[in-house]
């Protein structure tokens, strides 16, 4: 009797597609390398051999050219899509274009999204979980609930297990945008303390071991919140990233003083206040955070 010829163990591994690689997703990279077969969809042909180091194999596409996407779901059974929408609209045409791709494919069996928590709009400072209703209160915020209803259906329609990470503000010290010091560079003023905003925080760290995660656990059509155990209001955070790094404190403001000096974008933020539960994220997907509170994952400042 003839024995059927092993298959070398690369082509055993299971097969991932990132879209949307950035710092977070190249973070994902890195773990997976050795366990998963990663394919990473890049717009930029430039990035490739930087891809190919980290242990990818780069697919050049892109999401505002949907002719470029070709049968991308013919070549993972997991997505982890980490693609944020275009800048303008209501809608997010970006994910729109990626599903129709993966449907053409037909072999995607688990998707992960990667949203926000400015879903959820103005809390008032109240701490909620993941039932609570979306109320976007930014074009920004719209797109992502926007992008959020389009998985979902195309979950139920294709029996995608489709699961999302709504994601408040990510640090890391080795983070590019995602280093608190350099607004404090900046001077940029935070709100006077009876103005200020609770604000939510996850290090990029323990936001792709989140995502990897989600690859193997999220229940199917699970809303998690991907932000770790910090309680703190925005001025404390950036008083905190000060002391720790031996920095002036912000100057402090009145809320009604900051609509001259600030920009939109940063208002919108500074609008916003709430306190999320992480326990879907620490019980069910079982993530034991590396970084509980800011405070450890700013710990190298104090060091420095």
């Amino acid at each position: 009797m003839t024995l059927p010829a092993c298959r070398p163990s690369v082509f055993r591994r299971p097969r991932l597609l990132v879209v949307g690689c950035g710092d977070v997703g190249s973070r994902v990279v890195r773990q997976l390398a050795g366990r998963f077969r990663v394919r990473v969809l890049t717009s930029s042909p430039q990035r490739a051999p930087q891809l190919r180091a980290a242990g990818a194999l780069p697919l050049v596409g892109n999401l505002d050219e949907p002719a470029t996407l070709g049968r991308l779901g013919a070549l993972a059974s997991r997505v982890l899509h980490l693609a944020p929408p275009p800048a303008q609209g209501e809608g997010d045409a970006r994910t729109d274009a990626l599903l129709r791709a993966l449907a053409r494919g037909g072999v995607v069996e688990r998707l992960v999204y990667g949203s926000t928590t400015g879903v959820y709009g103005d809390a008032g400072g109240q701490r909620f979980d993941e039932t609570r209703a979306t109320a976007p209160a930014t074009a920004r915020a719209r797109r992502r609930v926007a992008a959020e209803r389009s998985l979902r259906a195309f979950g139920r329609r294709h029996r995608v297990a489709v699961s999302v990470l709504r994601i408040p503000g990510i640090y890391a010290l080795d983070r590019e945008g995602g280093d608190p010091r350099a607004r404090l560079a900046r001077g940029t003023p935070v709100l006077a303390a009876d103005d200020d905003v609770y604000t939510n925080h996850i290090h990029a760290d323990d936001l792709a071991r989140a995502c990897v995660l989600a690859l193997h656990r999220a229940a199917p059509h699970r809303v998690i919140h991907a932000s770790d155990d910090t309680e703190l209001k925005m001025g404390d955070y950036f008083d905190l990233v000060a002391d720790l790094a031996g920095l002036p404190r912000p100057p402090r403001i009145a809320r009604a003083d900051a609509s001259a000096q600030l920009p939109a974008t940063l208002l919108s933020f500074m609008s916003e206040s709430r306190r999320l539960d992480n326990r879907r994220l620490t019980r069910e997907l079982g993530l034991r955070l590396r970084y509980p509170t800011v405070r450890e994952g700013l710990a190298a400042l104090a060091r420095r």
